[in-house]
């Protein structure tokens, strides 16, 4: 791990872990979400939410499943008109970063000081220098990113903007220091409940060739997709996978 020193003090530097959920409605087949996203947060994943609409309007019942998975897994959740896609993308991943590692800061501050005190609690220079710290890791540490993209049939229409989503975000990642790699699961798949779309890596412009060929399916099993990207975080190139073209034996568990 690496370190950023601030007034005196050393900060660890680890990568910061986020799913990035997109949908357009509620579950309705495995898991419960809301459960799988708190199991996320055990694992030190953040759970992004992002609801897409178009003229037709989300459910009550949907909103609440997206404000209830991400409260449960740490993150932020948003529902966003189509067209507005890109900036929110952008906007929920940063605002996230910058959550999850106020969140290290104010558990560092409790342990040098001895007493329950958050970030809000420190006179205003001093909170101000612990801030630039904040900022500084988001802009250095490693972020990973497991994308999970509804593709039922609802979401036809909107995954054209999803595409282009993804790819504005690759771009304004990797503008900064740090390393970031992403990983791209659609549920929806063809031949299970989630399928990969997209191994790790470090851009999203592959999208733009699997995108146009995406099936869309009936149901939105969004709890058994939240618990693959969870195991997604420790698995790694399967070699034998690799050479026989076999889904399952793409992936395996990494030590």
């Amino acid at each position: 791990m690496k370190t950023v020193k601030s007034g005196g003090e050393y900060m660890k530097k680890g990568s910061l872990k986020q799913i990035l959920l997109i949908t357009d409605g509620c579950s309705n087949q495995g898991e419960n979400p809301i459960s799988m996203a708190a199991l996320a947060q055990e694992h030190g994943i953040t759970v992004n939410v992002i609801g897409v609409v178009e003229n037709d309007s989300i459910e009550e019942k949907g909103i609440k499943e997206i404000e209830g998975i991400a409260t449960s897994g740490g993150g932020i959740s948003q529902v966003v008109f189509a067209e507005q896609l890109s900036h929110t993308v952008q906007m929920v991943t940063r605002k996230a970063m910058t959550q999850t590692l106020q969140g290290v800061v104010n558990k560092e501050l409790r342990q040098i000081l001895g007493k329950e005190m958050d970030l809000e609690e420190l006179p205003p220079e001093q909170r101000g220098e612990v801030m630039e710290v904040v900022d500084e890791l988001g802009e250095t540490s490693d972020v990973e990113v497991v994308i999970l993209i509804d593709t039922s049939a609802s979401m036809k229409s909107k995954l054209p903007t999803v595409k282009e989503a993804l790819l504005d975000l690759s771009l304004s990642l990797n503008a900064r220091m740090g390393n970031n790699r992403f990983a791209v699961l659609i549920f929806p798949g063809k031949r299970r409940d989630v399928e990969r779309l997209l191994d790790w890596t470090p851009n999203l412009d592959l999208l733009t060739s699997i995108f146009p060929k995406l099936a869309v399916g009936g149901i939105t099993p969004t709890g058994p997709a939240i618990r693959e990207a969870i195991s997604y975080f420790k698995k790694k190139r399967s070699l034998k996978g690799l050479l026989t073209g076999d889904d399952e034996q793409y992936m395996e568990e990494s030590m």
